[in-house]
């Protein structure tokens, strides 16, 4: 009996790992595979955003296309025109050699200094006359076109710029990507000239620039900008397969769904974070002398814009994914809040029988597929979210309240067939 015994327990030493085992490697598996896809998730995001402005003209068109009509980009690009313009026309200059032009065919020496004593106020209201007329020109129609124009054909050279090869429009000198100012100047020089101030017909070419960034180590900047770019269509199928892998080997699949939404809703707000951190340190690191703090603060908000919507579209789509996880589970807040969401449809659907309202056969068809009819439901809005062209988090929400409106007419509607009663027969 004690050798049975010793045989016994030598088999069940040596025997393999107990089901406890297996589900404990199987919780672990699960919640590294949902956190590296959790952490994937805003690079994924990122190398999304970065690769489309760069491949897709029509995108990067529509995010700087709202830089031509900002106030404080406008501001920036006349003064830096302005400027330019005056480097080349020296006014006070060309009215003393007028002066001693004047002067060396006889005029007076007392006209001559009174003259003179003109030249400063001159020279500062011609300055102040073409500085109104460049801001009308960079506050008109023509400009906003001319700018989504020179973009939109600049772009390739964007391109090039991003992956360090700059020529075109748009170069890179050292830590700054420019834009060529030459175009623009070119039509303030004609429009000068248009308006009768003939010495605008003096300005030679000019190859001038506006710094797009001004940014440290853009050469790191540019490789990152290169990995995230390659990374761009693989990051984002990496990150969701490993969530639904995660999710799948998970022993509660509702419970790992509803985690790993949050866990993606926690990125996209780290993510949100560090575009504000790295918002604050690019407008350090640009000089007032290059770029107004106003203007390149307009220049960032705006060239992020899209990444920013992404980010907040995931981070509603994710919420609701969890919520909905969450509340079609078996923990006692979700069956309460379930049995008080019946228990109002039941008082409504009470009421409305009350009032004499009858759903008749539609409300026992609804019944009979109650279940068909929400699997149709869901569907339906996720198709809608699937090619929605760019969806956004208020777009997702209402998305998801149309659902539950439809999930709750569902239910309201749902009634089973009634039961007659049939009476005993009665005895004589």
């Amino acid at each position: 009996m004690n050798e049975h015994s010793d045989v016994i327990g030598d088999e069940r030493g040596v025997a393999g790992p107990g089901p406890g085992s297996r589900q404990r490697w199987r919780t672990i598996l699960a919640i590294l595979l949902i956190v590296v896809g959790c952490v994937l998730a805003p690079l994924a995001g990122v190398a999304v955003w970065a690769r489309n402005q760069v491949t897709n003209t029509d995108r990067y068109v529509r995010t700087v296309a709202p830089l031509a009509v900002d106030p404080a980009i406008q501001a920036a690009i006349a003064e830096q025109i302005t400027t330019q313009i005056f480097t080349y026309l020296d006014v006070k200059g060309l009215t003393n050699q007028a002066v001693d032009a004047l002067a060396a065919r006889g005029l007076r020496p007392q006209v001559t200094d009174q003259l003179r004593g003109f030249t400063g106020p001159l020279a500062s209201g011609i300055q102040s006359f073409v500085r109104t007329e460049v801001g009308k020109i960079v506050q008109s129609q023509a400009f906003a076109d001319a700018w989504v124009q020179a973009n939109r054909i600049a772009h390739q050279a964007l391109v090039k710029a991003l992956t360090g090869q700059g020529d075109g429009a748009v170069t890179v000198e050292g830590d700054t990507v420019n834009l060529n100012l030459a175009p623009f100047i070119e039509t303030v020089k004609q429009r000068l000239v248009d308006s009768g101030f003939g010495l605008a017909a003096r300005i030679p070419e000019v190859n001038a620039s506006f710094v797009l960034f001004d940014v440290k180590n853009l050469s790191r900047a540019r490789s990152a900008f290169n990995l995230l770019n390659t990374l761009g269509i693989w990051l984002p199928i990496i990150a969701i397969v490993l969530i639904g892998v995660g999710v799948s080997v998970a022993k509660d699949h509702r419970r790992a769904l509803v985690g790993a939404a949050v866990g993606v809703a926690v990125a996209m707000v780290g993510l949100g974070l560090a575009l504000a951190v790295f918002r604050t340190i690019y407008l350090d690191a640009v000089p007032a002398a290059v770029l107004p703090h106003d203007a390149a603060a307009v220049l960032y908000d705006t060239i992020v814009a899209y990444l920013r919507l992404g980010l907040r579209t995931i981070l509603v789509l994710a919420l609701v994914v969890a919520a909905g996880a969450f509340l079609t589970g078996q923990s006692a807040t979700a069956v309460r809040t379930r049995r008080s969401l019946a228990a109002g449809i039941g008082w409504l659907r009470g009421g409305a029988e009350h009032a004499g309202w009858r759903t008749g056969p539609v409300g026992t068809w609804v019944h009979a597929n109650k279940q068909l009819l929400r699997i149709a439901a869901v569907t339906l809005a996720a198709l809608a979210l699937v090619f929605w062209g760019q969806p956004t988090g208020k777009t997702v929400a209402l998305l998801a309240g149309l659902l539950l409106v439809a999930l709750s007419l569902i239910e309201f509607l749902g009634q089973p067939p009634q039961r007659t009663m049939v009476a005993p027969p009665t005895q004589t």
